[in-house]
């Protein structure tokens, strides 16, 4: 049975830019979403995770890096607003 995480906030409009989507599995695409949205920071280190916790209580930007099931890393941003969330590769940033 898979466990399905539980939202810690609102991802607002989601976008994923062009390259994203032409480099990344769909499937890690929706499962990274989810767990971004759960407060799963994926392959950040403690330090920017622990920041990341910080930012959520205090309403900042959030920031995730993942990896996807061919090696290709890409990150997940939430504006502060949590008006919109971003999925990038890092060469889109």
């Amino acid at each position: 049975m898979t466990t399905i995480p539980i939202a810690v906030f609102t991802l607002g409009r989601t976008l994923v830019t062009a390259a994203a989507l032409k480099a990344l599995n769909p499937d890690d695409i929706k499962s990274s979403l989810l767990r971004h949205q759960a407060g799963d920071w994926g392959d950040l280190c403690e330090e920017d995770k622990r920041t990341n916790d910080y930012d959520l209580e205090h309403g900042e930007r959030l920031l995730s890096a993942y990896t996807d099931t061919n090696g290709t890393k890409f990150w997940i941003i939430t504006e502060r607003d949590r008006s919109v969330t971003t999925v990038l590769l890092p060469e889109d940033y």
